[in-house]
Parts: structure tokens; sequence; C-alpha cells
């Protein structure tokens, strides 16, 4: 998905709620996981002795030399393919340095965002590291429509912290700088995505503050959604941060879009760990905060052009 259809939760809304079109109750059922694409290039892997973290992690794993990675390898510039066939992104970049620190490959399989949690719940990932959103719900193992307890839950070891944004053609910000400047503009976004339903929501603040509405247009696809405000049919789209950010900087090199005004609804993404896998939990967490810390991830970051959302601190389940 090239923007993230409810991958968040409405109960996180606080935060960036429905990463899961980022759809909990599904993600948290212990569900099947589909076609599964194994791609080893993403990772690096060294030997033990040479790998400073290495005795962090839980000793079956490093056995075996191998983290195996549940995403789904469909959303740039956080995780996707390019047309080699490699899996590439933020995600897929910084396991490699992760690996680095641990001496172990990280194995990225691809399957469908809402089972990610159930694939860890039966062992079928060591983690899942796929624009995940860490929030409360998903911590307890909460539905966040019901309220109900559906699942164990999962740690989150954070990552990146990314909102949502808004972008328009470049040079045509038409004073659009907030949410609130929307009223009485065309937005084109990518349907039952969290930006569909900031958007929705804004067009009835509008209309109960007796302005003109914001108009909304959804499209099956991001890219659609840009193509519509490329050819001047709408004024604005709002994607979450990194995709929004990816397309500023690689679309038509970097003359057809500009992102306008700050992220809203900014919370952290982060790897999920299984509740019973502290070991790997916290060792992922101190591999994380090396590369943090040696500099690494700010590279990775301003490769992929999302350095608005870096962090300095790894924290374990820091989402609200």
């Amino acid at each position: 998905m090239t923007a993230r259809t409810t991958r968040r939760t409405t109960a996180a809304r606080s935060r960036l709620a429905a990463a899961g079109a980022i759809a909990v109750a599904g993600a948290l059922l212990l569900t099947g996981c589909g076609d599964q694409t194994k791609d080893k290039g993403s990772g690096e892997s060294k030997s033990e002795s040479k790998a400073p973290l290495a005795d962090k992690l839980p000793q079956s794993i490093r056995d075996k030399g191998v983290v195996k990675v549940g995403s789904d390898i469909a959303y740039a510039p956080v995780e996707f393919k390019d047309d080699s066939g490699k899996v590439v992104g933020i995600d897929p970049d910084l396991a490699a340095a992760m690996g680095k620190q641990l001496g172990v490959t990280f194995e990225f399989e691809n399957a469908t965002f809402d089972t990610l949690i159930g694939g860890l719940a039966s062992k079928r990932y060591d983690m899942a590291m796929s624009a995940m959103t860490d929030t409360k719900d998903r911590q307890e193992g909460v539905d966040a429509d019901t309220g109900k307890k559906v699942g164990a839950g999962v740690d989150f070891v954070d990552y990146f912290t990314a909102g949502v944004s808004l972008y328009t053609n470049k040079g045509a910000d038409q004073g659009i700088k907030t949410w609130d400047d929307l009223c009485g503009k065309t937005m084109a976004v990518q349907r039952n995505t969290f930006s569909h339903d900031l958007a929705k929501d804004q067009a009835k603040k509008c209309t109960d503050a007796g302005e003109k509405t914001l108009k909304i247009e959804p499209f099956d696809t991001n890219p659609e959604a840009e193509t519509r405000m490329r050819s001047k049919g709408a004024d604005v789209v709002s994607a979450d941060f990194p995709i929004a950010a990816y397309s500023v900087k690689n679309s038509g090199g970097g003359k057809y879009f500009e992102i306008v005004g700050d992220q809203v609804e900014a919370g952290p993404y982060g790897i999920a760990v299984a509740k019973d896998n502290t070991e790997l939990r916290d060792a992922l967490q101190a591999a994380v905060q090396a590369v943090i810390d040696s500099g690494e991830y700010q590279k990775i970051v301003d490769k992929w052009g999302v350095a608005d959302g870096a962090i300095t601190e790894a924290k374990i389940n820091g989402g609200s």
C-alpha cells in the first residue's frame, strides 16, 4: 500500500491511530500470513566475535544467525521492492545496520499488515518491522474499536516518529499551513487511510464553523491522488509523513511537490516483539540505540529524506 490503509487505530488518534486501515483486531488475531516471499539481501551478517552486541541476543538466534522479520513490503520509502525485486527502504537499511551490531542477518518476509502481530504470537516471525505504530492498544492486546482484550499484546522498540503531512504542487501552496486552512479547498487522498479520516473530520469542522467545507476526493492509491493534484483537480494531498517526504524528494526529480505546514498526530513507529521475548526485545533496543549513537541512523534517514522523523532514544513501549 502506497499509503497506509487504516494502519493506525482509532484509539490511537491521539497519535497516529489506525495504522491499520496503521485493523488492530485482525492484526491481533492468530491468523495466517498469506503468501510469503523471503529477501535475504536486507541484512548483513558478521561473526559474533566482531559484533559488539551479539551476546545480548537469545542463544537460539545466535545459533541460527538470522532474525526473521515479518513486514508488509509495499510502503515506500519505509519498505518496498526496487525494480530488481530487492527489498529496500528505511526499515531494511536500519535492520542491516542493526545486524552489524548484533552479528546476525535480518531476513524480511512479506505478509499483509494485519497478520503481523498474529505471526509473532505463532512464532512465524521473531519480530515485525513495518511502519507499525506503537500504541497502548497493541501493547495490551486490546481491540481499539470494542475495547475488548483479544490477544497477549506485544512490546515495541521505537525507532522513528511519523505523523500525517499535507503537500501541494510546488509553488502553489495557496496559503495552506495548517488543517484549518483547508476550508474551501479540495483534497485528494487515498481511500480509508488515517489521512482520509482526518480529512472527513476537518470537513465537518469547517462546516460547523460556518465556513466552506473541505471537498474530499478519495482514490485507491496515493499516486492516483498525486496525479489528480498534478492535473490541478485538487489543491492538496495528505499522506503519512514518510510517504509525503519521499514523494516531494523524488517526484519529478523534486520539482513537483512541496510539504506545507507541520506533521500532525505524530507518534512512534516500533519494532514489535512478542511479550515473552524480552531478551530479543532488549537486544534490539540496544542495537537501535547503538546505530543512533554511531551516526549511521542519521545517514539512513537523510538518505530517504525523512530526517524530520528521526529520534535520539530507542524507547520501549513509548507509544500512547
